[in-house]
C-alpha cells in the first residue's frame, strides 16, 4: 500500500464504509445524526466505538508496514499533538514497559546524601570512585570527605586551602601515606613487641596469681610422682620384664645405661638438642622437657622458703649423678636447630621423597584439597612450640605460581591477599630470623620467570626472609631442582659445585636425584599401591610405631629410673656451690652468668681435632644459601647462553623420542600393511601415529634454526623470531593434542582386539630404541614438551635486558605459548574430572548419573553413621549407636552419602570396599554443625538436609576438622553461585 497520499479520501471513504457492513437506507436515516461528515455517526456510541475500532485497526495496520523512519516520524507527531496529560500517561506507560534497574545514585540524590554515603568508603575505594567519570571526582574528592580522615591520624594541613582550590585534603592524605615508613611483621615484633610479650615490671595483682600457679603446680607434681610410682611395677609392651629388686641403678647386664632417661617420650620425632644445651632442661618432677623460664621458676620457686645453701643442697637431690657409668650422646640430641619440610599429597611418589628425608628435618605431609587454616594448624601441631632453621616447600607449581592448595594459588596477585598475608605471617613467625641462617626454600622453579621473581621478593619483603629457588635451566620431570638456585636477584645464584644445596639440606642426595628423574613413572606403581593397601599401610604404621615407642621408653629410656647426664650433673654442683659463697639477690641470673662461663671454659678445653669435626658437622647441618653465596666468586654468568644451549639440547632428546616413534612403530606397521601382512590398518596406523609425523618434520626446522643460532652465539644473538616462526604454527599440536585422547583409545582397543597388535607391542615397548618407554608414554612427550618450551622462555625473557634486540620477539612467543599452556591444562582438568566422574559412578551403585554440567569431586570421607534412640536429649548428654559405615563424596554442588560394606579376603591383609548410594543432598541446601566432645560420642557431626539429617563421626579429630573445613567452603562457593 502507498504512503504519500495517493489514496483519494473517496476511496477511503467507500473502504471504511464498506467495512461497517451499513445498509444505504440506515445511512440516510443516520444522516440527521452525523456531524460536519455523512459516515461518522456521533451520537450513537455503539456505532462510533465501532468505526473508532475499525480506523484504528487500519492505522495499526499501515503503522506494521512502514519502515523504523516513518514509525518514528508518525509517534513524533502524535507526540507534538498531545496535552500534558496525554504526554503524563505515556510517559508512565514507557517506565512501565522499560523499568528503570540502574541508575547513577549521584545524579538523583542530593549533593549531601550523595556524601554521606561516600563518607563510609575506605581511602582506597575513594580513590577508585574517583575513576568512575568527572561528577563522581569531584564528589570524592571534597574536603568534607578527606579532611577527617587526616586529622584522625595527626596528619594537618599546614596551609589555608584556597577557596577555588580543589583536593587539598586528598592530596595532603595520600602524600603522608607514600612517605610512610613500612615495617615487616618481624621487624615491627622487634621494634615494638607482641600482644603476648610479657612486661618488664609485675604488679602485685600479677605475683598473687603466680603464686597460686606454683601451688597448682605443686599439687600437680606430686600426683605424677604418685603416677610415676606406680608405673614402675608396670610391665613394658615388649618382651622386657624388669628384674626382681631392681632400683635406683640397675641395668640389664650387657647393655649400658645411656646417661639420659625420660619418664615421657611425646614422639619419636623428638626436637634435635644436646645434652648440655642451654635451651632445654629437664622436669625431674613431671618427666617433660622445660625452656629455661621455665626451670628458673621451677628453682624461684623451691627457694622461696629456705636458705642458699638449703636451696643448693635441695636442687643437687634432685638430681642423680651416676659417675661410673659410661656416658654417650645419642645421634638425635644435636645441636642443629630442626629444618621444617611441607610436602603436598599431590607430588607425584611423595613416598619417596619420605623415604630420603634426613634426621632432623620435620615434615608436614599435608591433603591438597585442605585449607590454609587447616594447613596451619597441622604445621602447629608438628613443631610443638619449636622454632625450624628454615622451611622448605614442595608442592605443584610453574615458574609464575604455586600450587599450595586445590582452592589456592601463590601467585604475585595472590599472595598480599588477607588469608595468604595471614597464613605467611603465622607461618614464618616459627621461622629463625635472617640473622640466624633462618629462610624459605621452594622447590619450583620460580627463579626462571620475571612473574616468579616478583613472587620471591614480595614474599621475601613480607616474610623478612631470604627466598630461594631453582633457576629452572634444566628440562624432564623435576630436574629444576638440580640445577642452580637463587634468592630473586639476576646476581646471586648457587654455582655448579653448589647445585640443589638447599634441597639438599632436606633429602638425601642420592634419593633427591632418583626423585627428581623418575617421579612420573613411579608415581603410577605408588598409586596402584595406595589404592589396594593404603588402609592396611596406615594400620600396621600405627602399631608398628606404637611397638617401637613402648620398646624404646621402658627397653632404652628406662622410665623408672631418672637421671642426668655426669656433665649436666657437675656443672649445677658447682654452680650452686659458688651460688652459697656469695649474697646474691637474684641467683638466678647469677646461676645462668655461671653456666655460661662453664659451658665457654669446657669447650676451651676440647682438643683442636674434636673442634674440627664438631665444626665439619655443623656445616654439613647448617648448610645455607647465604654461606654458599659468600664462596662464590663474583663472576657474571652467560644465563642466556645456558638457557639456550639447555633448549638446544632438549630439543635433540625431545626428536629423538619423535623419530623413533616413527622408525619402531610406523614403518614397521606401514610395511607390514604394503605386504599384505597388515598389524593395523591404515585408517588407524593415520589415527595413532601422523599427527606424531607433522610434529617431527615442524620441529626439525625448529631445531635447524636453533642451532644456526647457536653456532654463531653472542651477545646480540636472537632466538626469538624462531620461537616467533615456531608459535605461528601451533595449529599442528592443537590438532595432535585433539586427536590425543582419540589415539590412546585407538592403541587400548586394537591391543584387546588384535592379537598381532599385542604381540607387536611386547616386542617393541621399552627397548632401547624406544628410549626405554612404551608408545602411550612416548605420544606424550609433545605435551610435557609445552610446559619445557614454557619454563625455557621465561628464564630466556628474564636474563634478556628490554632494550635487546630479542626482547620483543621473546615476549610476544612467550604470551602465545602461555596461552596455548592454559589450552593443554583445561583439556588435562577435563580428563581429569572425566576420569573420576566415571570412577565414582562405577563405584557407586545405584548412584544417579554424576556427568552432569560442571560438576566435579572435591573430596571424600569414611564415616560412621549414628543414630540416637531419643532426640530430646541435649547433645552432651544424648547416646548413640553405630548404624553403618557411610562414605561422604563432596562435588562442588552435591553431597552424596553412601553405605559402605567391607570385605576382608581371606588369608591376606588385603580388603575391598563396596558402595551403594543410599542419599544427595544438594550444597545450597545443607547445613552443618559440631557435636561437642563428651563421654559418650567424639568427632561427630550433624548433616542436615531439607528433609531429613545424618549423625556421622570419623574416627580422628583431624579427619573431621579436614572435612568440615572443606565442606564449608564448598557450601559457601555453592551459595555464592546459587544468589
Amino acid at each position: 500500500m502507498e504512503t504519500n497520499g495517493n489514496v483519494t479520501l473517496h476511496s477511503v471513504k467507500r473502504w471504511q464504509h464498506r467495512g461497517t457492513d451499513c445498509e444505504p437506507q440506515r445511512v440516510r436515516s443516520l444522516r440527521s445524526e452525523t456531524c460536519f461528515s455523512t459516515w461518522t455517526p456521533m451520537n450513537n456510541k455503539t456505532s462510533n466505538l465501532q468505526l473508532f475500532e475499525e480506523r484504528m485497526n487500519l492505522v495499526l495496520h499501515w503503522f506494521d508496514l512502514w519502515t523504523d523512519r516513518q514509525r518514528k516520524h508518525l509517534l513524533h507527531s502524535l507526540l507534538t499533538r498531545c496535552t500534558k496529560s496525554q504526554l503524563k500517561c505515556c510517559r508512565d506507560l514507557l517506565i512501565e514497559t522499560v523499568p528503570v534497574t540502574q541508575v547513577d545514585f549521584t545524579s538523583v540524590l542530593p549533593r549531601f546524601l550523595s556524601l554521606y554515603v561516600m563518607s563510609f568508603l575506605s581511602p582506597r575505594d575513594l580513590c577508585s570512585a574517583a575513576q568512575v567519570n568527572w561528577h563522581w571526582r569531584i564528589l570524592a574528592e571534597q574536603d568534607c570527605l578527606w579532611a577527617g580522615r587526616c586529622i584522625t591520624r595527626g596528619w594537618f594541613l599546614p596551609y589555608t586551602p584556597g577557596e577555588k582550590e580543589f583536593g587539598a585534603w586528598k592530596n595532603h592524605y595520600v602524600s603522608c601515606v607514600s612517605t610512610l615508613d613500612w615495617l615487616t611483621p618481624r621487624e615491627a615484633a622487634e621494634q615494638y613487641g607482641t600482644i603476648n610479650q610479657q612486661s618488664a615490671g609485675m604488679t602485685e595483682e600479677e605475683e598473687e596469681r603466680r603464686k597460686e600457679r606454683r601451688i597448682r603446680q605443686m599439687i600437680r607434681d606430686k600426683l605424677q610422682e604418685e603416677k610415676r610410682q606406680s608405673l614402675r611395677s608396670r610391665r613394658a609392651w615388649g618382651g622386657y620384664t624388669k628384674p626382681e629388686g631392681a632400683r635406683g641403678g640397675s641395668t640389664q647386664t650387657g647393655r649400658p645405661s645411656s646417661g639420659i632417661t625420660l619418664s615421657s617420650w611425646p614422639s619419636l620425632a623428638w626436637p634435635q638438642r644436646t645434652v648440655g644445651s642451654s635451651s632445654l632442661c629437664l622436669s625431674l618432677d613431671r618427666g617433660q622437657p622445660m625452656t629455661e623460664a621455665q626451670s628458673s621458676e621451677r628453682l624461684q620457686a623451691s627457694s622461696l622458703s629456705s636458705e642458699r645453701l638449703s636451696k643448693a643442697s635441695g636442687a643437687l637431690s634432685s638430681f642423680t649423678s651416676r659417675p661410673t657409668l659410661p656416658h654417650t650422646v645419642s645421634p638425635i640430641y644435636l645441636t642443629t636447630p630442626a629444618l621444617l619440610l611441607l610436602i603436598s599429597n599431590r607430588i607425584p611418589a611423595y613416598e619417596l621423597v619420605l623415604s630420603g628425608v634426613k634426621v632432623g628435618v620435620m615434615v608436614v605431609l599435608y591433603d591438597h584439597r585442605g585449607t590454609l587454616t587447616a594447613l596451619l594448624a597441622q604445621v602447629e601441631r608438628a613443631i610443638s612450640g619449636r622454632r625450624a632453621q628454615r622451611l622448605g616447600l614442595l608442592a605443584p607449581g610453574g615458574t609464575e605460581e604455586i600450587h599450595l592448595l586445590h582452592s589456592s594459588s601463590l601467585s604475585e596477585r595472590t599472595l598480599l591477599a588477607p588469608d595468604h598475608r595471614e597464613f605467611w605471617e603465622k607461618l614464618c613467625g616459627w621461622i629463625a630470623p635472617s640473622e640466624e641462617g633462618g629462610g624459605i626454600d621452594i622447590f619450583s622453579p620460580l627463579a626462571a620467570s620475571a612473574s616468579g621473581v616478583a613472587l620471591i621478593q614480595t614474599l621475601s619483603t613480607l616474610t623478612g626472609l631470604e627466598v630461594w629457588a631453582p633457576v629452572g635451566l634444566a628440562t624432564g620431570s623435576f630436574q629444576n631442582i638440580l640445577s642452580e638456585w637463587s634468592d630473586g636477584s639476576l646476581c646471586t645464584a648457587l654455582s655448579n659445585q653448589h647445585r640443589a644445596a638447599p634441597a639438599l639440606q632436606f633429602v638425601c642426595e642420592s634419593v633427591l636425584h632418583g626423585w627428581c628423574r623418575q617421579a612420573q613413572w613411579m608415581d603410577e606403581a605408588l598409586g596402584e599401591l595406595r589404592g589396594s593397601l593404603g588402609p592396611q599401610l596406615q594400620r600396621l604404621s600405627l602399631q608398628a610405631r606404637g611397638r617401637a615407642l613402648g620398646h624404646f621408653v621402658w627397653e632404652r629410656i628406662r622410665l623408672e629410673e631418672l637421671c642426668v647426664s655426669k656433665d649436666v650433673s657437675e656443672a649445677l654442683t658447682e654452680g650452686l656451690t659458688a651460688l652459697t659463697r656469695q649474697e646474691e639477690t637474684r641467683p638466678l641470673e647469677f646461676l645462668a652468668m655461671f653456666l655460661k662461663r662453664w659451658r665457654e671454659e669446657q669447650e676451651g678445653e676440647e682438643s683442636s681435632g674434636e673442634e674440627k669435626r664438631r665444626n665439619k658437622e655443623a656445616d654439613d647441618f647448617s648448610l645455607t644459601p647465604q654461606s654458599l653465596q659468600l664462596e662464590l666468586p663474583q663472576t657474571v654468568l652467560d644465563w642466556r647462553g645456558a638457557a639456550a644451549r639447555e633448549l638446544l639440547h632438549s630439543e635433540c632428546l625431545y626428536l629423538g623420542r619423535l623419530s623413533a616413534v616413527l622408525k619402531v612403530y610406523q614403518e614397521p606397521l606401514t610395511a607390514a600393511l604394503n605386504s599384505n601382512r597388515a598389524i593395523l590398518s591404515h585408517a588407524d596406523i593415520h589415527i595413532v601415529l601422523s599427527p606424531v609425523k607433522q610434529i617431527l618434520e615442524f620441529n626439525s626446522v625448529f631445531q635447524v634454526d636453533l642451532q644456526t643460532r647457536l653456532q654463531q652465539w653472542g651477545a646480540e644473538q636472537c632466538v626469538g623470531d624462531v620461537f616467533v616462526k615456531l608459535c605461528s604454527k601451533l595449529r599442528v599440536y592443537s590438532n595432535y593434542l585433539n586427536n590425543y585422547t582419540t589415539a590412546l583409545r585407538t592403541i587400548d582397543k586394537c591391543r584387546e582386539t588384535k592379537p598381532p597388535f599385542r604381540a607387536f607391542l611386547k616386542r617393541a615397548d621399552r627397548t632401547l630404541a624406544t628410549h626405554m618407554l612404551s608408545l602411550q608414554e612416548l605420544l606424550l612427550c609433545p605435551v610435557w614438551r609445552i610446559q619445557e618450551y614454557v619454563t625455557l622462555l621465561q628464564a630466556l625473557s628474564l636474563h634478556t635486558h628490554p632494550s635487546h634486540p630479542d626482547h620483543t620477539h621473546l615476549s610476544s612467543a612467550l604470551n602465545t605459548l602461555l596461552r596455548f599452556r592454559e589450552f593443554v591444562q583445561k583439556l588435562k582438568r577435563n580428563s581429569e574430572r572425566d576420569r573420576l566422574m566415571e570412577e565414582m559412578q562405577q563405584m557407586i551403585q545405584g548412584c544417579p548419573n554424576l556427568s552432569e554440567g560442571n560438576r566435579q569431586l572435591i573430596t571424600t570421607q569414611d564415616a560412621a553413621l549414628l543414630r540416637s534412640p531419643d532426640e530430646q536429649i541435649p547433645d552432651s548428654l544424648r547416646t548413640f549407636e553405630h548404624v553403618s559405615d557411610v562414605g561422604l563424596f563432596l562435588f562442588n554442588d552435591a553431597l552424596v552419602l553412601t553405605r559402605r560394606n567391607v570385605h576382608h579376603t581371606p588369608f591376606t591383609l588385603a580388603h575391598q570396599s563396596t558402595h551403594t548410594f543410599l542419599a544427595s543432598v544438594a550444597l545450597a541446601s545443607l547445613a552443618v554443625r559440631e557435636i561437642a566432645h563428651s563421654r559418650y560420642v567424639c568427632h561427630a557431626f550433624v548433616l542436615e538436609g531439607p528433609c531429613r539429617s545424618w549423625v556421622c563421626a570419623t574416627e580422628r579429630g583431624e579427619e573431621r576438622e579436614h572435612f568440615l573445613s572443606v565442606l564449608r567452603s564448598a557450601i559457601n562457593s555453592a551459595l555464592t553461585e546459587h544468589q
